[in-house]
């Protein structure tokens, strides 16, 4: 299986398909019982693909079964909520579903996870639902990257997205905008700027590489051959390092050779630079 799969494994301690045939018999379970999962990292169902599954279902029924948990009276989806809400439209009573026991832990990666899995998910919401495990259970990027079978140096990429304004953003969970594109905006800090840039390459109006190129030409407008060696990733790393030191970062060379400056004015500078050393001792402990 993919990456993953690898994800899942570390859930449970074996491939995710194999658990499914070793769970119980779906059962029929009315419809009016479930509910949707309020932190569902999909926030986004496309209105073509939806009503093509809910023809489907309306002819051969909900296939795959959906996973639940009960609460109470009442049961949580955890995944196939889409299935669900076509199951509702097609005009069905009740929904096979298996019952399963999770934590809240659980849930949350799982219903991440299987999204993941079925590439049901844009970017941001991606982003999102991972920033919101990192919080909620104070995972670092590497532990959260295991969890969904994914690179840090990946995991890190997404969170980035949300530096992002709004109106980029939304760009990306239409569609129009890849995340390669927006890989390339988190190097600007103007919102306005990000959002001019960005309409330049909507709707594949340009390649990732051209875009690139359009987006340094902004950085370096006058000075282009005295940096034309200087990737976006170092200077996106000197703008993440000023933001998360709080105090000015220089860079001179290029992605092969050369220093970064980090400044400081007073002594509380000084002492919160190695504050945040400790932090990161302490995290990776």
């Amino acid at each position: 299986m993919s990456g993953l799969g690898r994800g899942l494994g570390s859930l449970f301690g074996e491939n995710f398909e194999q658990v499914k045939d070793k769970t119980e018999a779906p059962q029929e379970i009315e419809l009016s019982k479930i509910e949707p999962n309020a932190n569902q990292p999909r926030k986004n169902f496309d209105e073509n693909a939806m009503a093509e599954l809910v023809n489907s279902i309306r002819i051969h029924g909900v296939i795959s079964p959906i996973i639940v948990v009960q609460q109470f009276d009442k049961f949580m989806i955890i995944a196939g909520e889409r299935r669900y809400r076509a199951a509702k439209k097609a005009g069905l009573r009740t929904i096979p579903a298996i019952v399963r026991d999770y934590s809240e832990k659980e849930i949350k990666e799982i219903s991440l996870i299987e999204n993941l899995q079925r590439e049901d998910l844009n970017p941001i919401e991606t982003a999102n639902a991972v920033k919101e495990l990192m919080r909620d259970y104070n995972y670092t990027q590497e532990e959260v990257a295991d969890r969904i079978g994914k690179s840090r140096p990946n995991v890190a990429n997404l969170l980035r997205l949300l530096n992002l304004s709004p109106e980029v953003r939304k760009l990306i969970e239409q569609g129009r905008l890849t995340s390669g594109h927006a890989r390339c905006l988190v190097v600007i800090s103007d919102p306005k700027v990000q959002l001019e840039l960005a309409m330049k390459g909507v709707d594949d109006k340009m390649s990732v590489r051209d875009f690139e190129k359009t987006v340094k030409k902004y950085l370096n407008p006058k000075d282009k051959k005295k940096n034309a060696g200087v990737s976006l990733e170092l200077k996106s790393l000197v703008e993440r390092m000023q933001h998360r030191f709080a105090t000015k970062v220089s860079a001179i060379g290029n992605d092969n050779k050369g220093r970064i400056f980090i400044d400081y004015y007073t002594r509380d500078d000084l002492d919160r630079l190695v504050k945040i050393l400790d932090d990161l001792d302490r995290s990776s402990k």
